[in-house]
């Protein structure tokens, strides 16, 4: 029998002869250093809102009458009726007719201001359309949620209108069936902190709505979802917010091909399960949670083919279990992905991870496995042996091992970070398993990136 000291002096030895090996190959295979920052992002919007609201007084015309006055005007209107307005109401009103539509004039972009005083156009009626017009001047009171448009009435519809200088945009309570549509929602800049404003759209105990194509700034969340199930939101544009999307105990929801930039945080989903978050992008949200896709309390959930740029974190997995992460493009985030609070299960494979400042940051029980299917993660700056030509290395990666650990229980020793020392160990531990220690494995790395269009957002090409 070998005694156990002379083993461990035997595999200390080893490790020594390995770090020695991996140093000297490192010397001549250190990936590149970095070429020029990210490129301008262009995220399609106008550069500012600083709209003018028509003078011209209003008139309102339901079956050829005409009315000075929007109320009286909605008074008159049977059920299914169409109110035609141009110019400007300075009233507050209630659409409390079944099947109304309220429509701006051809050429026109009739106004209803509320003179900042509560809310400016209340829907009640089920059906109702509020088509071109805009709605400006709510109250101020985030506490009695003045809201530009507050829908109580269920199939309501907002589309292509523009609603300005509001607390809360569009308020949707408890009501199935909405649709806001192709609608600039612009809240208060001059109300600070972020906290103290009201949300863009507000989803509220409702089980079916869709949000699509809206442009959203200056609220405190773009759109906040509370008890809201089954919600499209697709091809929204979110910036200059606390989180572009907010979710709370919100199930069964698909977040699709919106974009979310200059935030705090791009999509903070919190709480929820069965979510399909896909083609999204987050760009540049590094404010003081700095997360592109924030999951806390999150199960069962896809998050796929998202772009994930330039944040402090590109994905954050919190307290989270059984989650799909695959297909996203993580690059130059300070962190790729930060796993904390006993989120296991995940699936990780076919992303693709470049030039963040660290790929994986992680303090996890036990060894986690993040490709279990034969195909795993692209990561930058890896070595990778590809021998049968498949594209997929024999050598694993470890993103997150023993150094990661020990810093975590000894922050004192993040000074040593960056040290060669600290480098040896990692290449060692990621190439050849002398011993299983805790961290994240990825037994299976990509040899090339499965985004083959990244470079775009670089002002000149480059590898990492």
């Amino acid at each position: 029998m070998i005694p156990m000291r002379a083993t461990l002096r035997a595999r200390a030895f080893a490790l020594l002869a390995v770090v020695a090996l991996v140093c000297s190959v490192a010397a001549v295979t250190a990936a590149p250093a970095d070429e020029g920052p990210a490129a301008e992002f262009d995220p399609g919007v106008p550069e500012e809102y600083d709209f003018e609201p028509t003078s011209e007084p209003g008139v309102a015309t339901v079956d050829g009458e005409r009315f000075d006055s929007l109320a009286a005007a909605l008074d008159a209107a049977d059920p299914g009726a169409t109110v035609v307005l141009r110019g400007r109401f300075e009233e507050r009103v209630t659409v409390d007719t079944r099947g109304i539509t309220l429509r701006s004039a051809p050429g026109a972009l009739a106004t209803i201001d509320g003179g900042g005083e509560g809310d400016v156009l209340t829907v009640t009626a089920p059906n109702v359309t509020v088509e071109r017009v805009w709605v400006r001047n709510s109250g101020f009171a985030a506490s009695t949620n003045d809201a530009g448009v507050w829908i109580n009435g269920t199939n309501a519809t907002v589309r292509d209108a523009r609603v300005t200088a509001v607390t809360f945009g569009v308020w949707v309570n408890g009501v199935d069936g909405a649709t806001i549509r192709n609608t600039t929602i612009v809240g208060r800049e001059s109300i600070t902190p972020r906290s103290e404003r009201g949300n863009g759209i507000q989803l509220w105990r409702l089980d079916s709505a869709t949000v699509v194509g809206n442009r959203i700034t200056d609220a405190r969340d773009g759109v906040y979802y509370s008890w809201a199930s089954n919600v499209l939101a697709r091809g929204n544009t979110l910036w200059d917010l606390r989180y572009g999307v907010h979710y709370m105990y919100s199930d069964d929801n698909r977040l699709v091909n919106n974009t979310a930039f200059g935030n705090d945080a791009g999509y903070a989903l919190m709480l929820s399960k069965r979510l399909a978050v896909r083609g999204n992008v987050a760009y540049d949200n590094t404010g003081g949670s700095g997360h592109g896709i924030l999951l806390k309390a999150i199960d069962d959930t896809t998050v796929a083919n998202n772009e994930l740029v330039g944040n402090e974190r590109g994905i954050y997995l919190y307290n989270s279990l059984d989650n799909r992460i695959t297909g996203n493009l993580l690059l130059e985030n300070e962190v790729g992905v930060r796993v904390a609070a006993g989120s296991t299960r995940a699936t990780v494979r076919n992303n693709s991870f470049i030039g963040n400042d660290r790929h994986v940051r992680a303090v996890v029980a036990g060894l986690l496995e993040w490709n279990g299917t034969g195909r795993g993660n692209y990561w930058s700056g890896a070595r990778t042996v590809d021998r049968d030509g498949d594209g997929v290395g024999e050598l694993r990666y470890r993103p997150v091992g023993a150094v990661e650990g020990l810093t975590a229980r000894h922050p004192a020793a993040r000074v040593f970070l960056a040290s060669p020392a600290f480098d040896a160990v990692r290449t060692a531990e990621r190439s050849i398993p002398l011993v299983e220690s805790t961290g994240i494995v990825d037994r299976r790395p990509l040899v090339e990136p499965t985004h083959e269009d990244w470079r775009r957002y670089y002002a000149r090409d480059r590898t990492r």
